[in-house]
């Protein structure tokens, strides 16, 4: 198995790619603690890690309940071998009718939200940790009406050069992983109608090379790759799995 022992910390954990690693990881030898905020979800995870992890509900989007987790983690094990930061949400809208609101909500989870998990998570790992961003292809393809979170996720890709740089010489690694369009919830939660969902779902996959959408444990298994030790000489890099939509 490639992580016996290890303690895996994983963001957005309950559902979609986050809790398809949760299983993954948890298959690979790793206790994993996952994050998350709906309560039967929470449950549902909790049942599935066992004995060696435990689920823990919390707005990443407030600093002091990340200190609440990591402090949960530090009681428990006493430190963090791998973070897999995936916790995230999108808002559809057209530049006119982007508000505010809509972009505080997406950076503060997205990137702040992500950036201080990191910060607080680094304090327990030593040499040999690794640091796994979700990202997006959105980063690198221009997409109407998703400006903001297309945004957000070029932040974040960037995060894994800057602090890789910063943290590789203390032994840890950052990398990200680049979704395309997978069968998640995550889509369903951008505020658009069920028809325009169904009319968006339809046209990105006719973009898609591969002409499908991929499934969550496609990328969970790029993500165990770069939390492993199989990628020991890997940081500050980018897994795209996105069926060839960002590539050509």
């Amino acid at each position: 198995m490639k992580l016996t022992d290890k303690i895996a910390l994983i963001t957005g954990g309950t559902s979609g790619i986050g809790l398809a690693a949760a299983e993954l990881f948890r298959r690979e030898g790793a206790k994993v603690v996952v994050v998350g905020t709906d309560g039967n979800r929470l449950k549902a995870a909790e049942t599935m890690l066992g004995d060696d992890g435990f689920a823990i509900a919390a707005d990443l989007r407030r600093p002091a309940e990340i200190d609440r987790i990591i402090a949960a983690v530090r009681q428990r094990y006493g430190r963090i071998d791998i973070l897999y930061a995936n916790a995230g949400l999108g808002r559809a809208a057209p530049l006119e009718a982007v508000t505010e609101e809509q972009l505080d909500e997406q950076f503060d989870l997205n990137f702040k939200g992500l950036f201080f998990t990191i910060q607080k998570a680094v304090p327990l790992m030593g040499k040999s940790g690794s640091i796994v961003l979700t990202t997006s292809f959105l980063n690198a393809k221009g997409t109407p009406g998703l400006s903001i979170l297309s945004a957000t996720k070029a932040a974040v890709r960037s995060l894994a050069r800057t602090l890789g740089a910063e943290l590789a010489p203390r032994g840890i690694r950052v990398n990200a992983v680049s979704p395309g369009p997978i069968s998640t919830p995550f889509a369903g939660k951008m505020g658009l109608s069920e028809q325009a969902l169904k009319n968006f779902a339809e046209g990105v996959e006719r973009q898609v090379p591969l002409q499908r959408f991929g499934e969550a444990d496609e990328v969970a298994r790029a993500a165990l790759f770069l939390a492993s030790d199989d990628s020991a000489y890997v940081t500050g890099t980018e897994i795209v799995v996105d069926g060839g939509l960002s590539q050509f």
